[in-house]
């Protein structure tokens, strides 16, 4: 049986920090993938790969003619017949390597968690109890991957697009995996006492969640470029024909000025929930909890601003870009200020 007295370094492979600080290496790679993701929706590279080859996928085109086939299989779907039928092999480069980046960035997320992981449990640093809990994440991100082809797959036949729909919940678990990873990272370097941590908190990061749920799907109705007036909807409150679809529910995926609406709404929410997290943390929070408090409070502030610009100016590719990485980087604070209270 190995032991941990067999590694000359156990010492330091038993250290919690060490664990901690490979999961927010992790962490930062799902934050990376959510942001190139979003880039990759931003620039229409998302459909240039028709094929899902996880392990040969990882080799791009290495010559003239595998770059020619690759196009040739591109121009057979609706988005380039449709859209960019005007397309050169050059350009089709541009939108490729957003496409394979994303993709690559999964795979090397699946040998950096991987991995380590192996090398943490033999050494003891991860107990055996605590396996179960990294398998699961481990699993959460092959899943992530499969959401991944099944969005893709959405506009590979008839759209010119990925279903809305499919982006968000391909999006959402994205997320979820990234908090939950954050979470379990914070659980080794700030160790807390066990329960959970107080509602505000908690109610403010599933608030924010489903901010971001929503923003995905204006994202994929294209309701940006919309009802581009704030804080009216074209001298109106609401928009035009909210419920013009029938079933009146298939408007909350399909309806691009319902979804402004909804996100616009939950964003106002949103803005009166931080100023109580702020009060809370000034008052009750404790040593980091106060500090994550306010700089959940600042991010916010800085969101609501950056996404009433970006409305404004019809949701440019530098603003877009940023109001996602944004509404990320919220969501991580809060789960860390969630955690924090739990220590105070």
């Amino acid at each position: 049986m190995i032991t941990a007295n067999f590694c000359p370094s156990s010492h330091w492979t038993k250290s919690r920090k060490a664990v901690g600080l490979w999961l927010v290496a992790v962490a930062s790679i799902i934050f990376g993938m959510v942001v190139v993701g979003g880039l990759t929706r931003l620039t229409g590279s998302g459909l240039s790969i028709t094929e899902w080859r996880p392990i040969m996928g990882a080799i791009p085109p290495l010559n003239d003619v595998q770059w020619a086939e690759a196009f040739a299989k591109y121009k057979q779907i609706p988005q380039y017949i449709q859209q960019n039928s005007g397309m050169t092999l050059e350009g089709f480069k541009d939108i490729f390597w957003w496409e394979w980046g994303h993709r690559f960035m999964g795979r090397f997320l699946g040998l950096l968690f991987a991995g380590p992981f192996l090398w943490f449990a033999v050494t003891g640093a991860i107990a055996r109890k605590e396996w179960p809990r990294f398998v699961i994440l481990f699993a959460l991100g092959g899943f992530q991957g499969l959401l991944g082809w099944w969005m893709v797959q959405s506009g590979l036949e008839t759209r010119v697009t990925v279903a809305p729909y499919r982006l968000a919940i391909h999006l959402g678990a994205a997320v979820i995996l990234l908090g939950a990873m954050v979470w379990t990272a914070l659980d080794y370097l700030r160790p807390s006492r066990t329960g959970w941590a107080p509602k505000l908190s908690l109610w403010f990061i599933a608030l924010i969640y489903g901010q971001i749920i929503l923003g995905a799907l204006v994202a994929g109705l294209d309701a940006g470029l919309i009802y581009n007036t704030w804080p009216d909807m074209n001298g109106n409150f609401t928009p035009q024909d909210a419920f013009f679809y029938s079933p009146w529910w298939r408007n909350f995926f399909d309806n691009p000025g319902l979804a402004q609406f909804n996100h616009r709404m939950l964003a106002y929410i949103i803005a009166a929930v931080t100023v109580a997290v702020y009060i809370n943390a000034v008052r009750q929070g404790a040593g980091l909890a106060k500090n994550t408090g306010k700089g959940a409070t600042i991010l916010v502030t800085m969101q609501i601003f950056l996404g009433i610009i970006t409305l404004v100016y019809q949701a440019p590719l530098g603003l877009s870009a940023m109001h996602q990485t944004v509404a990320a980087l919220i969501f991580c604070v809060a789960v860390w200020h969630a955690h924090e209270l739990r220590r105070s």
